[in-house]
This record gives C-alpha cells, structure tokens and sequence, in this order.
C-alpha cells in the first residue's frame, strides 16, 4: 500500500524533501480529525434518530388522559389483590379439607360426610390447633356417634349393627338415613 507521498508523487504532485515529514504530520493530523469528524457524524446521526423515535412515540400518547390511566391502574392492582386473597383462601380451604379428610378416614369412618355433617366445620377451620381440634372434634362425635364408626354399634341396636336403632336425634337419623338408605328413620326419632 503506497503512502501519501507517493500517491501525490504519481499525480504530479511533487513535495520538496525538506517538507515531506512535516507534510505527513500534517496530513495525519488532518486525517485524524476527518475520522473523528466522521464519528461525530454518526453519533448525532444516531442521536437524530432516537429524538425521533422517542417524539413519534410520545405523540402515541398525545390526549391520553394521566387521571385515567393512574385510576385503571389502580383498578387492576385491586382486582389483582382480591385474586390473590380469593386464591390464597381456596388454597387453605382445600389443605383444611385434606387435613380434615384424612382425619375422619383415619378414625375409620363409615360415611365421611355423615360424619362431617356432625363437625363444626367453620370453627375447625379457624381453629389455631387445627390438627388437635379436629382429632377432639371426631372424638367427641365418635363417642355420641359410635356406629359411624368401624367398630362399633348402632345406638339403641343392642350391640347389633345391622338392627336399627330404638330411638336417635335428627342427626343421628340423618346418619343412619346415609349408611341405610333403604331404612325408614321417620319412627325412630
């Protein structure tokens, strides 16, 4: 690659020896200078083209109304809480539901929802000792309703299961209703 000098040199023009160095410092200088004039080009080209861009986009939002949009906004992070809570209270209903599931299927249970039927379901729920409460609570309903239970006799049954009861609260009648469908509780009560 041939130099300045020389590509002047085959031009015609021709530079006296004395000048030559000076020449090409000035010429790099000059050189250096049309480089950064040329970077400094690009950078307010560039600089042109995102005030651009940023106006075009800012007139998008020419005659948007700010009060609207912040109440939207508002709007949507509520709706957003009230899911949330809505959510996170299906989840801890269904974990109670387990919990108290497997409890009435661990004391051996004839009929879960006859059994639940007798259970003070919401103070369970908000119980602070869910796990003990709802032991005590089937406990309670196991020993003044032993025949829901595996195990044990129909109340007033004479220590046979399968003879119907004497006598019996609505509820218990509700109970045996579910464990005998075809038994007709309306004279035991």
């Amino acid at each position: 690659m041939k130099n300045i000098i020389d590509l002047l040199s085959d031009a015609g023009v021709e530079i006296p020896e004395d000048k030559k160095e000076a020449f090409n410092t000035a010429f790099s200088e000059n050189y250096k200078t049309i480089a950064e004039a040329d970077k400094l080009r690009t950078a307010r080209d560039n600089y042109k083209n995102q005030l651009e861009t940023a106006q075009n986009a800012l007139k998008g939002f020419e005659g948007v109304n700010v009060d609207d949009l912040n109440g939207k906004i508002t709007q949507l992070t509520a709706d957003l809480a009230a899911k949330e809570k809505d959510y996170q209270t299906k989840i801890a209903a269904m974990e109670f539901d387990s919990i108290l599931n497997t409890a009435i299927s661990g004391a051996k249970a004839k009929n879960a929802k006859a059994v639940r039927a007798l259970l003070d379901v919401d103070a369970l729920m908000e119980s602070k000792n869910r796990s003990e409460d709802i032991k005590a609570a089937i406990d309670k309903v196991k020993s003044e309703n032993d025949y829901l239970f595996d195990g044990t006799n129909v109340p007033g049954g004479g220590g046979n299961p399968s003879q119907p009861p004497q006598k019996m609260s609505l509820t218990e009648a509700m109970a045996y209703k579910n464990l005998h469908p075809d038994a007709d509780v309306s004279t035991l009560i």
